[in-house]
């Protein structure tokens, strides 16, 4: 007889590749995914993976089998989503992954509240500014802040994110302040390089114009990227939610070239195909109501 469990543990390693990282999404050892895949498969009478000492494939029945214990897997997803929602509980796993310096600075601190009144709620934050797979890393969401690119998530806007351009006081009284697009690319630039130097996008009556300033300094970290503007390494394209603070006790200033920045959004995204259980659609509500309209941190913003 197949166990339910046995057909989960299948179907986390088929998605994330490995059995490690399937016994890191299912919090179990290794030994107990590695036991219950093989008597998932004695009991289909079937093998589902070729395995080495380098990786893990999916044999012929494992393809075959793959599609169907998923299906069979998010049906208990649902059903057991749906029970909660007619008790009207908010209980059980929760992993989401989210940028480093929002995850510190807003949603952190947006969360506690919220894991307060639910006591049963069990969530499990990782901060990362990689763009994570949130399917084969085993997320039931995703934080992120800008335009979703990724097909296989659908995405819910959480509150508005302007950028802006900024510098320290310092590095304006050397440099000067640039007053047009002209100007700006001629100043060093520092880069979020998970964006790359193409981040720089201002939208105009002739069309998008992206900017490609000098590169001075490039790191995949928000915080850093604030920090080396306030050290006065060059221009940086911030959101507002990481450089408020800094703007307001005047260590940065703003810079103003005539045309504003693209405007973004903060999101919380969750696989496709995956019905989003009553706990996210609750927790997705409460951000949208504590970070406000406009944000709490960006009250200048205007719709």
């Amino acid at each position: 007889m197949m166990k339910l469990d046995g057909i989960a543990s299948f179907v986390a390693v088929a998605e994330s590749g490995s059995i490690s990282e399937a016994a890191r999404r299912l919090r179990l050892s290794k030994s107990v995914v590695s036991e219950r895949l093989a008597e998932l498969e004695r009991g289909l009478g079937a093998t589902l993976l070729h395995r080495t000492t380098r990786k893990l494939t999916l044999t012929e029945d494992g393809n075959a089998f793959l599609g169907r214990a998923n299906r069979i897997v998010q049906e208990i997803e649902e059903a057991t989503a749906d029970m909660a929602e007619r008790r009207g509980t908010i209980s059980g796993p929760l992993q989401i992954s989210a940028p480093v310096t929002f995850g510190r600075m807003h949603l952190g601190p947006a969360l506690y509240p919220f894991l307060s009144a639910h006591p049963k709620l069990h969530l499990t934050l990782d901060l990362d500014d990689r763009r994570v797979d949130a399917a084969a890393d085993g997320y039931d969401a995703v934080v992120r802040n800008g335009p979703i690119a990724d097909s296989r998530l659908m995405a819910w806007r959480l509150a508005p994110s302007r950028r802006v351009l900024v510098a320290s006081p310092a590095y304006i009284r050397e440099n000067g302040k640039p007053g047009s697009i002209e100007e700006l690319e001629r100043h060093r630039g520092i880069f979020y390089t998970n964006r790359g130097v193409a981040d720089w996008r201002f939208p105009t009556a002739a069309g998008t114009v992206l900017v490609r300033g000098q590169m001075g300094f490039g790191v995949n970290n928000g915080d850093m990227i604030r920090d080396a503007a306030v050290a006065g390494l060059g221009i940086a394209l911030v959101p507002m939610f990481a450089v408020g603070e800094a703007v307001e006790a005047g260590t940065l200033e703003t810079i103003d070239i005539g045309v504003q920045p693209e405007l973004e959004y903060i999101h919380i995204a969750h696989p496709e195909g995956r019905r989003p259980s009553v706990k996210l659609r609750a927790l997705a509500d409460h951000l949208r109501a504590a970070f406000g309209i406009p944000p709490y941190w960006d009250p200048a913003f205007s719709k």
